[in-house]
């Protein structure tokens, strides 16, 4: 059983791997690797998709790989084994960015929009960086054991607005509701990084390693 982390040159892949790599040590969920190879993700049990900077360079950035994004989609929508996206790796599962004037296709794996962050109060800066608490708006399972007002680690300009609520399944608060986990079927994607977010990332990779849809 192995996870696989999408390397594409986006992403903050050394942390990644050491919080993945620790919580499948202590779960006994097999072997963490972090690959761009289209066979090593056609024998993926779970896959992971990072994603720092813009929505279309990282797109642009996955396309470059020749076979990459048809493995993770063959895996994944077809084969049914569960995904997280991070960051960007999340915002991409919708069925478009907006971002700097531009429209960009994203996998439409959950039908919706990345747009940006608009906060009511002028003295919140864009973009949202640091320290923000967790409200659960629909349980999951990769969620359990985290807790309304669990803290976790943010750095975005865009969110994703999902068309059916039902798919949000936490958000934050900043200057107005912000999206911050959204999920369908074998799907969840986090727009915090929980690599970076201590306890309550640890919590949630675990219960990924653990999550069987």
């Amino acid at each position: 059983m192995s996870t696989v982390i999408i390397d594409y040159n986006s992403g903050n892949l050394r942390s990644a791997e050491k919080s993945f790599a620790r919580c499948a040590a202590e779960t006994g969920h097999g072997e963490i690797r972090v690959s761009s190879d289209p066979d090593t993700v056609a024998r993926a049990s779970r896959i992971v998709l990072p994603g720092v900077g813009a929505f279309a360079d990282c797109r642009t950035g996955l396309e470059s790989y020749d076979g990459l994004f048809e493995a993770i989609e063959t895996r994944v929508i077809n084969d049914g084994i569960p995904f997280l996206g991070i960051c960007v790796g999340m915002q991409l599962m919708a069925t478009r960015g907006l971002e700097h004037g531009h429209d960009t296709n994203g996998f439409d794996w959950i039908s919706g929009e990345v747009v940006q962050i608009t906060p009511d109060d002028p003295d919140l800066k864009v973009p949202h960086m640091g320290w923000n608490v967790l409200e659960i708006d629909h349980p999951h399972p990769v969620l359990a054991g985290i807790d309304h007002g669990a803290h976790a680690y943010f750095v975005h300009s865009y969110h994703f607005l999902t068309d059916d609520p039902a798919h949000g399944i936490a958000h934050a608060n900043y200057g107005g509701k912000i999206s911050a986990v959204v999920a369908r079927d074998n799907m969840i994607g986090t727009q915090f990084h929980p690599e970076k977010s201590q306890k309550t990332g640890l919590r949630l990779i675990s219960n990924f390693l653990n999550w069987h849809p």
